[in-house]
């Protein structure tokens, strides 16, 4: 069983970690800290095991009536358990909760598998971003889908 909650601070290590195993430019540790301390915007949701041990994350930017998903990330051996997607309707529930009206995201071109997960959630595609990614100048789908 997961159980799905806000972020805290005590999660910053451990959701670093899975930053860290998940993408090619990860975000450094200090920006967890800021994001979890400064970012009033912000707004993080983790995926504890039975166990306690954190294996997933999704974090949002709440920016009046509209959010943004910052990341999302489930460890390698989780994957496939649908947690991404329990992930992403915890922070479609908390959006609507806060009133969002539009929620976006951007995601490689060539992540196929989280396209069809968002795609069954609603978002629709909304235009590329060209070499959005740093590590390989790969473009972004921009998808975003309506609260309302």
């Amino acid at each position: 069983m997961v159980h799905y909650r806000k972020m805290t601070p005590e999660d910053v290590e451990a959701v670093h970690q899975i930053e860290l195993a998940s993408f090619p430019t990860p975000w450094t540790l200090d920006s967890f800290h800021y994001e979890m301390r400064e970012n009033p915007n912000a707004y993080y949701i983790v995926a504890e095991a039975n166990d306690g041990n954190i294996i997933g994350f999704c974090g949002m930017w709440v920016i009046i009536d509209s959010a943004q998903i910052t990341n999302v990330a489930v460890i390698e051996s989780a994957r496939g358990q649908k947690i991404g997607e329990g992930l992403m309707r915890e922070a479609i529930k908390v959006a609507k909760e806060r009133g969002v009206e539009v929620l976006s995201l951007e995601v490689r071109v060539s992540n196929i598998i989280a396209q069809n997960l968002y795609r069954k959630l609603g978002f629709q595609d909304g235009g590329i971003r060209k070499g959005y990614y740093t590590d390989n100048q790969e473009d972004a789908l921009v998808m975003w889908v309506n609260l309302q």
